[in-house]
């Protein structure tokens, strides 16, 4: 099983960016899916999760600004970021729980990571 996250680059203050994250492989099933990001010297954090077909959760930095959804029948998640700022810049990553074929228990999987460059 893989999550393979795409989107990522160099934007301008005030600009918008879309990231994708699309998991493959033999997985039975998907509940939670996440977006974290991570600043240099500093641990990840999640800032929008949602949970199969329950409204997404947002931290308070992007609460209002950056919309996550998924796209259950393509296995993939989304997270729209607008109005973006100098201070978003980090490198983001995908997060989901997932079933593996294999097991009777969701296992935790992580995207590569891609980085979000926003210019001042």
């Amino acid at each position: 099983v893989q999550l393979q996250a795409s989107g990522g680059g160099l934007v301008q203050t005030g600009g918008s960016l879309r990231l994708s994250c699309k998991a493959s492989g033999n997985f039975i099933s998907i509940s939670t899916m996440a977006w974290f990001r991570q600043f240099p010297g500093k641990q990840r954090e999640r800032i929008a999760v949602v949970h199969g077909g329950s409204s997404p959760d947002y931290a308070d930095s992007v609460q209002g600004r950056f919309t996550i959804w998924r796209d259950i029948a393509e296995d993939t998640v989304y997270l729209q970021m607008r109005r973006l700022k100098p201070e978003d810049t980090a490198v983001y990553y995908c997060n989901a729980n997932i079933r593996p074929f294999y097991s009777d228990f969701e296992e935790d999987y992580w995207g590569q990571g891609t980085l979000v460059t926003v210019s001042s």
